[in-house]
């Protein structure tokens, strides 16, 4: 906690602290992030998926995701990334985007190809968009998109979200959900969480 309260207060101010209720959830990060073996199987943590951070509104969770890459080695890396900017991209620049974030979504270095790793932030609370009168549920494609590379390619997926597993179905479908399951290890802040920005 000491060292994500340091990184806290040089990117978000001199006020910034960890709540001791969060605790649980750093810790679970943590085991996940550093790989820990032997701690991640004791809590039931698949190092192969991604991980899907829930909390209520202003619990902390983009904070929280955002300062775990502060202490990551630079193939773990992971872009964070509105999925309300993924709409907006979408609706300007149509099934593109929706290939950017999934089949598209390596680095290209030499001879080196290696999958990029994104964190959609808010994932859900996302707008509907259309691309020239095409309806598209985004995120709901580019999560199946990336499923087979997950399988297949080892690409992972983060994500954060406000929405229970229910309200996520009932946004993306029961085959979105079926997917989600196999790319994420869910991570979940107390549903008591205060709004740490009031």
């Amino acid at each position: 906690a000491g060292m994500l309260e340091r990184a806290g207060r040089h990117h978000f101010g001199p006020n910034f602290t960890i709540n001791p209720a969060d605790y649980r959830v750093l810790f679970l990060l943590l085991v996940y992030f550093y790989h820990d073996r032997q701690s991640a199987e004791e809590y039931g943590i698949d190092l192969e998926k991604g991980i899907l951070l829930c909390g209520p509104v202003g619990c902390g969770k983009t904070t929280v995701m955002f300062l775990m890459r502060m202490f990551l080695v630079e193939v773990e890396q992971y872009t964070m990334v509105s999925t309300r900017d993924v709409g907006l991209e979408y609706q300007r620049e149509g099934y593109a985007v929706i290939e950017k974030f999934s089949s598209r979504s390596f680095f290209f270095r030499q001879e080196d190809i290696r999958p990029k790793t994104y964190c959609f932030d808010d994932l859900g609370l996302e707008s509907h968009h259309t691309f020239f009168g095409n309806d598209s549920k985004v995120m709901a494609e580019i999560l199946l998109g990336r499923y087979p590379l997950a399988v297949h390619q080892r690409m992972k997926t983060h994500a954060t979200t406000n929405l229970s597993a229910e309200e996520l179905e009932a946004i993306y479908g029961n085959r979105v959900r079926s997917r989600m399951r196999e790319l994420f290890n869910l991570i979940a802040f107390d549903p008591d969480t205060p709004d740490k920005r009031s």
